[in-house]
């Protein structure tokens, strides 16, 4: 039953202990079967972490399923119910660390590719599979390091489904359509160190700098839209002083970071970042970092495609939704005008006792499937 090869790969990739950047033999298990079915697979492995760039057929439209094998940390080992690489079955829910970020939904990718294929071995179009170890971590010889092969030789995508757990209640209810972009700066304010008892002998940077952080939380950057909410600045970290309680210190560093929508450019938000430190007065520097644009998949082919999908196999009007944070369709979006993600309910994710509904895994397959049959007939 398809039902119970998803249910069993999904067992065979939490037992490989694989957290983030390493494997643990997930690729190797995924592989196999791909190249059973017909995909020559290519590992495109970077600054030791294994990247897997798998495709069956040569043909127009390209449709690509992505996502990662890699999972974060257990945390304490004790606190869980069961070993979370022993997967272990109670309740009607499959525990163990990866089952719903998302082990669950690789399997379901494969088992659905299967029953695609077994069923229209002369398909149209291709079949890709994207999957990195190097997801949960620092992303940076992950997916990026196989979309940056691609671009090199030209080869792109028509569509993609990222398998990343978008739903809230119940499967089905939530595809993720876009996400915001990520910019971070490191903010250094320089002041005069001194004896905290002649303050007039000193310059305290984190007095000098509290007015202009006061301005930037309260700073309305932008409206949003109808499809991303409106762009956030907020606080990460805070570090200033020596230790002791009678120095005024010499600099602060304030990290912070701003979740945008499409309504503005980082460079945009740069600038007016800097107009307000100006306006104080300040002697600053900012050291900033770009995560992600922001990137989103409107009304068309594969959204529509996924909405009828689900609704067929559940009978539940998904919602679109951008919300949340970032994923690896930052990396494929400028490979790919068409991307979505769909995955199991996300509630569990990077918590003790992580698990998925066993009764999910053969209908996020059905999924996965149809929308396969729809988009290569």
């Amino acid at each position: 039953m398809p039902g119970d090869a998803t249910l069993k790969l999904a067992e065979q990739l939490i037992a490989c202990r694989s957290v983030t950047p390493e494997d643990g033999g997930c690729m190797r298990i995924i592989g196999e079967r791909l190249e059973r079915m017909g995909f020559g697979c290519e590992y495109i492995n970077r600054g030791g972490v294994t990247n897997l760039w798998a495709r069956r057929g040569s043909a127009s439209p390209l449709f690509c399923f992505a996502g990662h094998t890699d999972v974060v940390p257990t945390g304490p080992l004790d606190q869980w119910q069961s070993d979370p690489f022993q997967p272990t079955r109670r309740d009607g829910l499959l525990y163990g660390r990866g089952a719903a970020d998302m082990k669950s939904s690789l399997a379901a990718f494969v088992t659905a590719t299967e029953a695609f294929v077994a069923s229209r071995p002369e398909h149209s179009g291709s079949i890709a599979f994207l999957l990195t170890s190097d997801e949960e971590g620092d992303a940076v010889d992950g997916t990026v390091a196989v979309t940056e092969a691609l671009a090199v030789r030209g080869e792109k995508m028509d569509f993609c489904v990222v398998g990343e757990p978008t739903a809230a209640s119940r499967l089905g209810d939530t595809i993720k359509n876009g996400r915001r972009g990520s910019l971070t700066g490191k903010l250094t304010v320089r002041g005069v160190q001194g004896h905290i008892a002649y303050p007039h002998l000193a310059k305290n940077p984190i007095h000098l700098v509290a007015p202009a952080m006061t301005e930037l939380v309260n700073c309305i950057w932008d409206q949003g839209n109808a499809s991303f909410p409106p762009t956030t600045w907020q606080i990460s970290n805070i570090h200033g002083g020596t230790g002791a309680n009678n120095v005024i210190p010499g600099n602060v560093l304030i990290q912070f970071n701003f979740r945008f929508a499409t309504t503005s450019t980082p460079e945009e938000l740069k600038a007016r970042a800097g107009e307000i430190l100006d306006r104080h007065g300040l002697d600053y520097e900012i050291d900033w970092t770009l995560g992600a644009k922001p990137f989103l998949t409107g009304s068309g082919v594969l959204v529509n495609t996924s909405l009828k999908a689900i609704r067929e196999e559940t009978g539940i009007e998904a919602e679109l939704s951008t919300t949340g944070g970032t994923s690896d369709g930052r990396f494929i979006a400028d490979l790919c005008p068409q991307i979505i993600e769909i995955g199991p309910v996300n509630a569990s994710i990077h918590k003790i006792d992580e698990c998925i509904e066993i009764a999910a895994l053969p209908r996020l397959s059905a999924i996965y499937r149809r929308i396969l049959e729809q988009l290569l007939p």
